[in-house]
């Protein structure tokens, strides 16, 4: 009940003003039509790319996909849009979507509908087509120093300069402390207590061979 209050107001208050040019970009944070989890999507190295970003029951792994060192993988931050191409001429783009209930990869599509829905329309082999509507959570996320190479920057090479070596107290010293997660943020939302982030951060993002 305070869940379905709580997204109520977001889409009551929060994001019903938004300017209409942002209509057609996908990226944000989006609650999946059955409500289990949200989706963050985001432009990374040129192309959408979505990610778990919250479940409603946490600690899920990805048992269901056939690889079997998968099985155990968090399903939370687990990449579910993948490569998806921004087709000429439309607001569409397209590429693949992971469903994690039957472990299989769809040839697939989002297309923004208005600024607060987002319709996702997978495929097998061209047919047995099927989609759902997602309904946003979180404003769109513009583009971060991890996401620049989106815009036609070259991708670094060689390897990052070394850290000068430190010992003992000097270390204790030199490395700050990682800040402690405090409160518990709403679904949807970023905040304290969100574990995933820029996800263009993920490995399984980052690391992907264009």
């Amino acid at each position: 009940m305070r869940l379905a209050l709580y997204t109520g107001l977001i889409l009551a208050g929060g994001y019903t003003g938004l300017n209409p040019a942002l209509a057609a970009d996908p990226t944000g944070d989006w609650r999946v039509a059955d409500g289990v989890a949200n989706i963050r999507v985001a432009q990374c190295n040129g192309s959408m790319w979505g990610a778990v970003s919250w479940e409603k029951q946490p600690g899920g792994r990805d048992e269901n996909n056939p690889d079997a060192p998968k099985k155990t993988r968090p399903t939370l931050g687990m990449a579910t849009l993948i490569d998806m191409k921004k087709k000429p001429g439309a607001d569409q783009w397209e590429g693949q979507v992971y469903n994690a209930k039957d472990g299989q990869l769809y040839s697939a599509t989002i297309t923004p509908v208005g600024t607060d829905q987002l319709e996702i329309k997978g495929c097998v082999m061209g047919f047995l087509c099927g989609g759902e509507t997602w309904t946003r959570v979180s404003p769109p996320i513009p583009l971060s120093p991890a996401n620049a190479m989106a815009k036609g920057a070259p991708k670094p090479t060689g390897a990052a300069p070394k850290a000068p070596a430190t010992t003992g107290a000097t270390a204790a010293q030199a490395a700050p402390a990682a800040p402690k997660a405090t409160g518990t943020a709403k679904p949807g939302q970023k905040g304290a207590a969100d574990q995933v982030g820029d996800i263009c951060l993920l490995p399984e993002i980052a690391g992907f061979a264009h």
